[in-house]
């Protein structure tokens, strides 16, 4: 059986190779500010796009969406104006959530563009 962190790493990278084919382009991935964590950072167009990802192995438990809470929007939203303010970013960002559900070999991936905004 995998590890819930296996689980995330496949997730990750089939979230990647998703984006890849919609012809996103991979800007950062597993981006750490202090000691919050932006699992991809892309481009969509002119738009940078923040990309929360997130598994589960069947359907035991609830929809991996739910998983983003208040608390993970709002250490998302930080993480990602410092990515902003480290690369001087001045464009539109936009946050989505990619959800992976596993059932053995098979998976399920849904993407959610504009999940949430950020809150002032």
């Amino acid at each position: 059986m995998a590890t819930q962190q296996e689980i995330g790493e496949k997730a990750e990278k089939l979230a990647q190779v998703h984006l890849l084919n919609l012809g996103y382009k991979i800007l950062a991935t597993n981006y750490h500010y202090g000691h919050l964590e932006l699992d991809i950072i892309a481009k969509d167009g002119d738009e940078l796009v923040v990309v929360e990802v997130k598994a589960r192995s069947g359907l035991r438990y609830e929809h991996p969406s739910e998983a983003v809470t208040n608390q993970k929007i709002k250490n998302i939203v930080e993480a990602a104006d410092g990515y902003i303010q480290q690369v001087n970013w001045e464009g539109d960002t936009r946050f989505d959530i990619i959800t992976v559900i596993f059932f053995g070999e098979n998976f399920e991936l849904e993407h959610f563009k504009d999940a949430f905004y950020p809150t002032l």
